[in-house]
C-alpha cells in the first residue's frame, strides 16, 4: 500500500487511478505525486455536488474551483464584485433589470459552449428544485411559476434578470456570487434528467439532472469533479477547456480524515500536502518544524448552538437567555479554538457593514438558575444536543454539557457525521444543534436573513432559513430585515443591522460562540497555497509545487 496512491495517480488512466484510490484504506496514504495536490479535509457534511443543492462549507469549496458564476468576488478585494463569465453588466433606471453581457467564445468542460440560455437554465432549475439555498434567488420575487419570465436569454450572449423590488445592485451582485446561482451545462444535465411524475409538492415533470449532479458534473470551472464518494474523497481533474487561468497541477484530492493529530501525523509524514483540520495542539507541533508551514486567514464562519422552538422548555424566553450564561467562553477561548477562532457573539462576522463587537455573556450559573427558575425549571431538565463527530465542536458541546450540569440541565449529546446532523437539523427534529454557518455572500444580509427572517413558521414553509429551522417566528425581524435590503444609505442600513444583533442577542434561541480562523499546515514544497476569507475563494487552481 506505500506506493499505491503515487503509482494510481502517475501512471494508471483515470477511471483505474479513480478506482484504485477510493478502494484504499481511509486512512492509507504514499508520498504525493508531483501533478497532484492532496489535501486532508473533514467532508462528511457533504450531501450533495449539485450546485442548485449543495449548502454545506466543504461544498462551498468544491463547487468554487469547478463551476464559474456570472459574477464573483476580486479574489484580492471582496468588498468588489468582479466578472466571471460575464463580460459587463447593466442595471435599468428602475433598478429592476440587471443585463449581463457574456465573454464570447467561452466553453463547458464537456466542450459544450456557454451561452445565456445556460445560465438562465441554471436559475430555472434551482428555482423550480427549491432545495435549502434556492431561497438566496427566491427573495428576489422568483418562483417556479415566473421564473422562465423572469430569468431569461435576450440572445446567446446576453443574459437578464428581472427582480421585484430596487434592491441595492452591491446586494444583488453579491447575491449571485453564491454557489446556488453557478452555471451548469444545460445539454448534459438535461440528457442525464429523469422524468418525475408531478404531484401537490413537486409540479414539474423532471428532476432538472438532481439526481445526476448529486454525485455527477457538468461544470465549466478550472477544475471538473471526477466523483465524490461520501466520507472517503473528492477527486478533481484540470479543466482543458477553462477560460481563465489555467490550473497549475493535474489533479486535486480532498481526502476525509477527521481527527486532527492524524491530518498532522499524515502531513508530517509528506503522505499528504496540506493539513486543513489541525485542532491547537496539533498546530503549534508542526509550527518551526522543517519542510512544514502554517497558514491562517479569518472566515466569515461563526460557531454556534441552536434551541428548537418547538421543543416547551426551549421555547421559553428565560431558558434561552439562561443558556448563554452557562458556557464557559473563557475556556473555550483559551483551550480549544486558541489560533482557530476568537469569541464572537453576534450575528454578523468582524469586517462585515453593520457588525458588532459586543460580547455581554459569560459563565454565570447563579444568573441562569435564577432564569431557570423563572420560567419554572428550577430542577433542570433533560435535553438532546445533535453534534457532528469532529473538532472544535466535539470539545464544545462537551464543555456545554459540564456547565449545563452545574444547573440541573441534563444534556445528552447524539453523535453523528455531518450529513446525519444536518439532515436532522433542516427537518427540524432536533432539540439542539451545534455548529458553524459562513455568509453565503459578502453582504450582511446573507446572515441578518437566515438569522432573523422567517416570513412562513409552519413545517411547510419556503424560506428554510436558520430561524425557520428552530421554528423561531419572529414577524417583526422579518420586516426589519426586508427594510434594510431597500436602504441605500449605508450609514442607515448598518444601524438596522446593528439592532438586528442586539435583539438576537437578548431573545433569541442562538447561542453564538465563535468567528472562525481558518488555518492549514502545508509542505513547504507548495507554492501560492493561501486560504481565503471564506470556503469559496479558497482556490486551489494557482496551486504548484
Amino acid at each position: 500500500m506505500m506506493n499505491a496512491f503515487n503509482r494510481s495517480l502517475r501512471i494508471l488512466s483515470t477511471g483505474a487511478a479513480l478506482s484504485l484510490v477510493m478502494i484504499s484504506a481511509p486512512q492509507a496514504f504514499a508520498a504525493t505525486p508531483a501533478d497532484t495536490l492532496v489535501e486532508a479535509l473533514a467532508i462528511d457534511d457533504i450531501i450533495s455536488l449539485d450546485p442548485a443543492e449543495a449548502f454545506e462549507l466543504s461544498t462551498a469549496e468544491v463547487t468554487a474551483n469547478s463551476y464559474s458564476l456570472l459574477v464573483m468576488l476580486d479574489p484580492a478585494d471582496t468588498s468588489k464584485v468582479v466578472g466571471d463569465i460575464a463580460q459587463s453588466w447593466t442595471v435599468s433606471d428602475d433598478g429592476m433589470t440587471y443585463t449581463f453581457k457574456l465573454k464570447p467564445g467561452l466553453k463547458f468542460a464537456s466542450g459544450n459552449p456557454i451561452t445565456a440560455d445556460d445560465v438562465a437554465f441554471s436559475f430555472e432549475r434551482a428555482v423550480k428544485l427549491d432545495k435549502s439555498p434556492a431561497f438566496l434567488l427566491t427573495q428576489f420575487g422568483l418562483t417556479g411559476d415566473n421564473i422562465t419570465d423572469k430569468a431569461k436569454a435576450a440572445d446567446p450572449q446576453t443574459f437578464t434578470l428581472t427582480v421585484d423590488k430596487p434592491y441595492a445592485p452591491s446586494f444583488v451582485l453579491n447575491v449571485l456570487t453564491a454557489s446556488v446561482a453557478s452555471i451548469v451545462d444545460k445539454k448534459v444535465v438535461m440528457e442525464k434528467a429523469k422524468a418525475v411524475t408531478p404531484s401537490a409538492d413537486y409540479k414539474w415533470n423532471t428532476d432538472f439532472g438532481n439526481e445526476f449532479l448529486k454525485t455527477g458534473y457538468a461544470g465549466s470551472g478550472p477544475y471538473k469533479v471526477l466523483a465524490w464518494r461520501a466520507n472517503e474523497a473528492v477527486i478533481m481533474e484540470a479543466n482543458p477547456n477553462y477560460y481563465g487561468e489555467k490550473p497549475k497541477l493535474k489533479r486535486v484530492v480532498y481526502r476525509h480524515i477527521k481527527e486532527s493529530s492524524s491530518q498532522r501525523l499524515a502531513l508530517e509524514n509528506g503522505d499528504i500536502d496540506v493539513a486543513r483540520n489541525l485542532q491547537p495542539g496539533d498546530l503549534a507541533a508542526i509550527e518551526g518544524k522543517s519542510g512544514l508551514q502554517v497558514t491562517s486567514a479569518p472566515k466569515s464562519t461563526l460557531y454556534y448552538f441552536s434551541l428548537n422552538q418547538k421543543n416547551p422548555n426551549l421555547a421559553k424566553p428565560e431558558v434561552a437567555e439562561a443558556f448563554k450564561y452557562l458556557v464557559d467562553y473563557s475556556a473555550i477561548g483559551d483551550k480549544l479554538i486558541k489560533g482557530i477562532g476568537k469569541i464572537h457573539q453576534s450575528f454578523l462576522p468582524e469586517g462585515q457593514l453593520g457588525a458588532i463587537s459586543d460580547n455581554p455573556y459569560t459563565l454565570d450559573v447563579a444568573k441562569a438558575k435564577e432564569l431557570l427558575a423563572k420560567a419554572g425549571l428550577k430542577d433542570g431538565f433533560t435535553v438532546t444536543m445533535d453534534v457532528r463527530n469532529t473538532q472544535p465542536v466535539t470539545g464544545i458541546a462537551e464543555s456545554v454539557q459540564q456547565t449545563l450540569a452545574q444547573a440541573g440541565i441534563k444534556l445528552e449529546i447524539i453523535p453523528g457525521d455531518g450529513k446525519q446532523t444536518l439532515t436532522k437539523y433542516r427537518a427540524r427534529q432536533h432539540d439542539i444543534y451545534i455548529g458553524q454557518w459562513g455568509s453565503d455572500y459578502f453582504d450582511p444580509n446573507s446572515n441578518a436573513e437566515t438569522f432573523t427572517y422567517n416570513p412562513d413558521n409552519s413545517d411547510e414553509g419556503k424560506n428554510k432559513t436558520l430561524a425557520w429551522r428552530n421554528a423561531w417566528d419572529v414577524p417583526e425581524l422579518t420586516k426589519q430585515t426586508q427594510a434594510a435590503l431597500l436602504e441605500k444609505d449605508s450609514e442607515k442600513r448598518a444601524a438596522i443591522y446593528q439592532n438586528l444583533q442586539k435583539e438576537v442577542l437578548e431573545n433569541s434561541p442562538f447561542v453564538m460562540l465563535f468567528q472562525q480562523i481558518e488555518t492549514a499546515g502545508y509542505s513547504s514544497k507548495l507554492k501560492d497555497f493561501k486560504l481565503g476569507p471564506s470556503f469559496s475563494t479558497n482556490f486551489v487552481y494557482t496551486v504548484s509545487k
